[in-house]
């Protein structure tokens, strides 16, 4: 569930998510509940959760980005995911690919991150 920086034309460079799934609201909550400690936002009304994609085994793969590559806990961040994401009942099995393309941006940031970050 890569982002494929070659993707097929009309293809969307992120996937969309598994809205649909009875899980998706509690994975989206578990993801809520991870930070990025440099700032006070979490990380999916940040924009860094790019794709949800759940089974119907209650697998979830997760796609995200950092704010910028060089992010100081890029090697730790993707584990706190799927810590966070593991611990919802019902889910199996949690994979968390981290991704640099498409870029993120702040155009990604939800409202509400851009209300607390002071952008609005």
């Amino acid at each position: 569930m890569n982002a494929d920086p070659n993707p097929v034309e009309g293809e969307p460079l992120i996937r969309p998510s598994s809205t649909h799934h009875p899980l998706y609201v509690d994975v989206v909550v578990a993801c809520r509940s991870v930070y990025d400690p440099e700032i006070p936002v979490n990380i999916y009304d940040l924009g860094l959760i790019y794709t949800i994609d759940i089974n119907d085994e209650n697998e979830v793969r997760i796609t995200m980005s950092l704010t910028a590559p060089g992010c100081p806990v890029a090697g730790e961040m993707p584990g706190w995911v799927a810590d966070a994401v593991s611990s919802v009942p019902g889910v199996k099995q949690v994979d968390v690919d981290l991704v640099f393309e498409p870029p993120w941006g702040m155009e990604m940031m939800s409202d509400e991150a851009r209300l607390e970050l002071g952008f609005m």
